[in-house]
C-alpha cells in the first residue's frame, strides 16, 4: 500500500500485519520455524530490550548525586509508562510491522515515515556495536581477551554473530533466546532487588543530595545519566506483525515490560544503596558484585554479575537485531527503502539483518582498529538523539489523531485523559532529545540530514517507476 504527499494511511484489516508484496519470500505463522510471539515473549522482547548491561553499573554513575537521583528514576518511570500507553494505543490503531515509522507515515506522509524509519535503523545498528564492544568487557572478567586488540575484536565480533545467526534461523528461535536469555539475567538482577532489602542498611545511603547543587537542579543532572535506560521502550510496537493479537498484546507487552523494567531498576538500585557503603559506591566499578559481596561474602559475586551482564548483552543484542531488520522491512514494502529489505526468510527480514550486522561489525573492527575509544563514543551518545526521532514522531502522530477527532481514530469518552498521556510522552521525548547534549543532537541532525539525500533518490526511482507504468 503506498501512500504520497501527506494522505493519511488507514489502518489494515488484521489480516493485514503479515502480508508481504507478491514474490517476497515469507514465513507464516504456521511454518516451523516461524512462530508469531504470544504476550510472554513480547513482554520479554520490551523487558530485554531496556535491560541491557547499563544496569550492571548504573548505581555507581548516579551515586555521585545521592539518593535524590531514585526522585529522578521516578519522575522518568512516569514519562517512560506514557511513551508505553501511547505506543500501546497507536498499535491498537494500525498493528503492522515497523512500530513509530507506520505511525508517522500514517498520520504525516512518506517522508515523516522516512526519517522515523531512517534514524531507528541508525540507532540500532550502533547500538548493537557498542553492545558489543561493552560485552567484551563482562566477557574478559571470565575469559581474559582484552590483552590483544585482534582477540578482543575477534569476540565482539562472535558475540555480535551469535544472536544474528539465532534471527536468521526464524522468529521461532528469536523468541525462544529472548525469553531464555531475559529470565536468565533477571535471576541474579532480582536477588540483589528483592534480597537485598533484607541486608538493607540506612546508614549506608549517604546524603540525599550530594551534587553540590540545588534539589531540582540534582535531579536534571542525575536525570542526564537515566534517561537514557528506558531506550527499547518500542520494542513490542516495532515487531506487531509478528505479535499474536496485535491489537490488544502490543500495548499490554509495552506497559507490563516497561513497568517490569522500571520495578527492577528502582528496586536493584535501592538495593545497591543500601548494602554498598556510599563513598565506596561512588568510586565501584563494579556495583553489583559489591553488593553480592556485602550480602553474602566472598568475592565469586564478580564472576557472577559478569556472566549475568554478558547473558544480558546478549539477548539484548537479539532483541535488537529483530528490531533492526523490521524498521527497514516496512519502509522497503512502502517503497522508501531499498526492495531487498523485504526479503523474509523463516519470518525475519534477512538481508535487514544480514547488513545491520555487517554495518555493525565494521564499525566494531574500526573501533579496535582505530586504537581509541573516543570516535566510537561520539556515534554511540548520537544513537541516543537519533532514538528519541522517532518517538517524537510517533507521539506527534497520535496527538494529531487526538486533535483530528475523527470518529475512527479518536475515542472520545477517554479524549482527555489521551490527550494528558500523549502530551506526557511527547515531553519525556524532547527531554531524551535535549539530555544527548549539544553535541550529539548536532552530529544525529548530520546523520539525518544524510538521510534526506536517500529519500530523494528512493522518491525518483518510484516516481520513475510509476510513469514507465503509466506510459
Amino acid at each position: 500500500m503506498h501512500v504520497t504527499g501527506t494522505a493519511p494511511l488507514p489502518a489494515p484489516a488484521p489480516s493485514e500485519s503479515l502480508a508481504a508484496p507478491a514474490g517476497v519470500p515469507q514465513g507464516t505463522p504456521g511454518s516451523r520455524h516461524a512462530r508469531r510471539f504470544g504476550l510472554p515473549v513480547a513482554t520479554a522482547l520490551v523487558m530485554g530490550n531496556i535491560i541491557g548491561g547499563g544496569i550492571f553499573l548504573l548505581p555507581a554513575s548516579i551515586a555521585p548525586y545521592g539518593t535524590v537521583s531514585l526522585v529522578a528514576f521516578g519522575v522518568l518511570t512516569i514519562g517512560a509508562i506514557a511513551l508505553a500507553l501511547t505506543f500501546g494505543k497507536l498499535a491498537a490503531r494500525d498493528p503492522r510491522t515497523g512500530g513509530p515509522y507506520v505511525y508517522a507515515r500514517g498520520a504525516f506522509g512518506d517522508f515523516a515515515g522516512f526519517l522515523a524509519a531512517w534514524s531507528y535503523w541508525i540507532t540500532t545498528w550502533v547500538s548493537n556495536a557498542a553492545l558489543a564492544v561493552a560485552a567484551v568487557g563482562y566477557l574478559d572478567v571470565l575469559i581474559p581477551v582484552s590483552g590483544h586488540r585482534w582477540t578482543a575484536c575477534l569476540a565482539a565480533l562472535a558475540i555480535q554473530w551469535l544472536p544474528a545467526l539465532a534471527n536468521f534461523a526464524g522468529t521461532r528461535y528469536v523468541g525462544a533466546v529472548q525469553l531464555v536469555s531475559t529470565v536468565l539475567k533477571f535471576v541474579p538482577l532480582l536477588l540483589v532487588a528483592v534480597g537485598g532489602l533484607f541486608f538493607f542498611d540506612p546508614s549506608r545511603l549517604g546524603p540525599f543530595n550530594s551534587s553540590g547543587h540545588g534539589a531540582i537542579g540534582a535531579v536534571s543532572a542525575s536525570a542526564a545519566l537515566l534517561l537514557f535506560s528506558y531506550l527499547g521502550v518500542e520494542s513490542a510496537a516495532v515487531s506487531a506483525g509478528e505479535v499474536k493479537n496485535a491489537r490488544r498484546n502490543v500495548g499490554r507487552a509495552t506497559v507490563i515490560g516497561t513497568a517490569g523494567a522500571a520495578l527492577v531498576y528502582l528496586l536493584g538500585t535501592l538495593s545497591v544503596f543500601g548494602t554498598v557503603a556510599h563513598h565506596r559506591l561512588v568510586n565501584s566499578t563494579a556495583p553489583f558484585s559489591d553488593a553480592v559481596n556485602a550480602m553474602f561474602g566472598g568475592s565469586w559475586g564478580g564472576w557472577a554479575v559478569a556472566l549475568a551482564a554478558l547473558v544480558s548483552m546478549i539477548g539484548c543484542l537479539n532483541g535488537w537485531t529483530l528490531l533492526s531488520a523490521q524498521t527497514p522491512y516496512a519502509a522497503a514494502r512502502d517503497g522508501l527503502f531499498p526492495a531487498a529489505f523485504t526479503r523474509r526468510r523463516r519470518g525475519v527480514p534477512t538481508v535487514g539483518v544480514a547488513v545491520t550486522v555487517v554495518l555493525a561489525s565494521l564499525l566494531t573492527a574500526y573501533n579496535y582498529l582505530s586504537g581509541s575509544g573516543k570516535v566510537f563514543e561520539v556515534l554511540v551518545l548520537v544513537t541516543t538523539f537519533t532514538a528519541t526521532v522517532p518517538y517524537l514522531l510517533a507521539t506527534a502522530a497520535q496527538l494529531f489523531h487526538l486533535v483530528s477527532g475523527r470518529a475512527d481514530s479518536v475515542d472520545r469518552g477517554r479524549l482527555v485523559r489521551d490527550a494528558v498521556v500523549t502530551s506526557v510522552a511527547a515531553a519525556f521525548s524532547i527531554w531524551l532529545m535535549a539530555g544527548a547534549g549539544y553535541a550529539a543532537v548536532y552530529q544525529g541532525a548530520l546523520f539525518l540530514f544524510a538521510g534526506v539525500l536517500v529519500y530523494a533518490v528512493m522518491t525518483a526511482r518510484r516516481a520513475r517507476s510509476a510513469e514507465q507504468h503509466t506510459a
